[in-house]
């Protein structure tokens, strides 16, 4: 009894007319980690028919059977308040047109709050599909001193009751066996009530009949958590953690980051010395090499940021930094549904976006939308890591901590109050009205993470940034290598301006400082000049348009072709080639501040531009957000060069 698994769309096809199982339950109540041991299947992916809600969908083999397995949006009653949770009542419902009704379904809770899913357990029986209810989480009901008959439970509801474990395997075998005999599975004799009142007490009876006894909150919890939870303590704490967060990116990664570094300077040695074709060699050296090369020296801080990001969510802390700053959040206007879609932006604005979803206003959905981009995500992190490295001193302190952390730890600050204040605005422009609808958010117990989970997480970050790096950055750094090398010069042309033909450094910085590139910098140059941009630096801002990391890669190219040998000590020395700053260095202070907080506020990610096309259904929305963000963008690129020029930077 082998589970097999296919994408999305391909499961549909391949096993069309076989049996629908539906997975129901509460969000963070272990439908996702049941999906996956059923079907081997790790998020998987496509869309509802007509809507934008995504679909979990994979195969799992039980018997000589095949199933359609579903893993439903997270809910947590039948009666809908997002559209995440609109699309799960419709399915079950057979109401969604091109979505097939479930034949049976798989309803999972959670062992350590089965008091609060029963209530949700009684509106999925009155459907009247073949149901059996999945308990997660009872190893850790055990270690808390719980109890719960699982047999008992079955008797009570009259349904098939198991316990699984999905992360670890416990127990799936027992669930295939019995989902190749759905058809059998007993329907309760009398529904359970649907009236709020009664239906309480018809669960206080089952749990009665279950023997269950609720979990003990330990006391070094309950301690920890007076801290963690607290208004005022909980802030320091927070911050204090942040703060080691980034620290320890830095220092950390910089080893690391120094041994691919060498790599890449090993390999465009090699390029140099054996590739005889010039254009070859500027290809794989500069396009490739000093390009997206210039890029994956950034994996470390990735891999270290998401690898942090794991751990402490593993553990139980994210969800009280987000009770914490819920608080915060609060005094803008904002709910903690807003809050968790800001959280996931973190990593990337796309799944903060789509993560609106479980919203139920129209109008929060569109504010949180207009301010997820603003939240640091991971592509920043490599432009943020070069130029603090050339801005801040590696050996730099501010008492007992790194000035590079710091700096780090102000920029993503300064996204997050940002996004923020842009929430508050556009909910004010939409004249919000209306009551708040109720939000839960469960602390859940201090754990340690499992190494596969952990692994997994830091690997589909990882995963990401590798696959950008080999598709969109790939092929925005060709087209910009052919920019920076068109059009050709011939020797005697060179001669002409007095290049030595013989120096191959020389004569590429030529055609550098003459290319298509540079007349297209040189073109927007009046635009960025304010900022103290030259238009190596302009074809970098707009390169990044693609994707914020290509700006690395066009200044590795431009370092590289400048000074194959050295190409960060390129970067420091480089100056104005031509106007009214001709001679000057180009990255100072000024300068370099005003990129970072360029690149704090510009939506510059046209897959973003995309999904919020998608998400709203119009381009004003996404129109919108570009504009008033490139605009704030410049502003505030322009105070910070002015503050740091009044302050003698």
């Amino acid at each position: 009894m082998s589970a097999g698994c296919h994408d999305a769309g391909g499961a549909e096809a391949t096993v069309a007319g076989t049996p629908r199982v539906a997975l129901v339950g509460s969000p963070n109540a272990g439908k996702t980690s049941v999906f996956n041991a059923l079907t081997g299947l790790r998020a998987k992916t496509g869309n509802y028919p007509g809507v934008t809600v995504s679909r979990f969908v994979g195969t799992c083999r039980a018997g000589r059977h095949t199933y359609v397995v579903e893993d439903l949006p997270g809910t947590y009653g039948l009666e809908p308040v997002s559209p995440d949770e609109r699309i799960a009542v419709d399915v079950l419902d057979g109401r969604l047109e091109g979505a097939e009704r479930p034949d049976a379904l798989l309803v999972v809770v959670d062992a350590t709050t089965l008091w609060r899913s029963l209530g949700f357990v009684a509106q999925v029986l009155a459907r009247g599909l073949p149901t059996c209810v999945v308990v997660t989480f009872t190893d850790e009901l055990v270690r808390r001193q719980g109890r719960l008959d699982v047999d008992a439970l079955a008797q009570a509801l009259g349904v098939p009751v198991l316990a699984v474990v999905g992360h670890r395997g416990y127990g799936v075998a027992q669930l295939r066996a019995r989902l190749a005999d759905w058809r059998a599975w007993p329907i309760p004799a009398v529904a359970p009530p649907t009236e709020p009142g009664e239906r309480d007490a018809w669960a206080e009876s089952v749990l009665a009949f279950a023997g269950y006894e609720a979990p003990e909150r330990h006391r070094v919890t309950r301690r920890v958590d007076a801290v963690l939870l607290h208004p005022l303590a909980g802030t320091v704490v927070f911050f204090a953690v942040m703060t080691l967060f980034f620290q320890t990116v830095f220092t950390l990664a910089a080893p690391l980051q120094g041994y691919v570094e060498a790599l890449f300077g090993r390999l465009s040695g090699q390029v140099a010395a054996h590739v005889g074709n010039p254009w070859a060699a500027g290809l794989l050296g500069d396009a490739l090499i000093g390009g997206v090369g210039g890029v994956l020296v950034f994996v470390p801080q990735i891999v270290l940021l998401f690898l942090l990001l794991a751990l402490l969510e593993g553990v139980g802390y994210m969800a009280r930094a987000a009770f914490v700053m819920d608080r915060v959040m609060a005094r803008f206007g904002l709910e903690g549904r807003a809050f968790v879609a800001l959280l996931s932006s973190f990593a990337c604005a796309i799944p903060g976006i789509m993560a609106t979803r479980t919203l139920p206003s129209a109008k929060d959905r569109v504010a949180t939308m207009m301010a997820a981009p603003l939240m640091t995500c991971s592509a920043r992190l490599p432009v943020y890591v070069l130029l603090i490295g050339l801005l801040v001193d590696p050996s730099a302190r501010v008492g007992p901590f790194g000035a590079q952390g710091l700096v780090m730890f102000g920029l993503y600050l300064l996204g997050a109050v940002s996004a923020m204040l842009a929430a508050w605005v556009f909910k004010k422009l939409g004249d919000r009205r209306g009551q708040a609808v109720p939000f839960f958010m469960e602390m859940p117990p201090y754990r340690l993470p499992t190494p596969r989970a952990v692994l997994t997480a830091v690997w589909s970050a990882a995963g990401a940034f590798l696959r950008k790096c080999s598709t969109v950055i790939l092929a925005t750094t060709l087209a910009l290598w052919l920019l920076l090398n068109l059009p050709l010069h011939s020797a005697a042309h060179l001669r002409a301006e007095g290049v030595d033909t013989a120096d191959p450094v020389a004569v590429s910085a030529y055609t550098v400082d003459h290319s298509y590139a540079a007349g297209l910098g040189r073109t927007v140059a009046p635009v960025f000049e304010p900022l103290g941009f030259d238009w190596r630096v302009n074809v970098g801002v707009l390169s990044a348009q693609a994707a914020r990391e290509t700006f690395v890669a066009t200044l590795g190219q431009v370092a590289a072709a400048e000074e194959p040998e050295d190409p960060g000590q390129a970067l420091r020395d480089m100056t104005h080639s031509d106007g009214p700053r001709a001679g000057e260095p180009v990255l100072t202070p000024p300068t370099i501040a005003a990129l970072l907080v360029y690149f704090v506020y510009a939506l510059q990610c046209m897959a973003t531009v995309a999904v919020l096309r998608r998400e709203t259904g119009t381009w004003r929305w996404p129109l919108t957000a570009f504009a008033y963000l490139t605009a704030l963008a410049w502003l505030m690129a322009w105070l910070a060069r002015t503050v740091t020029v009044l302050s003698g930077g």
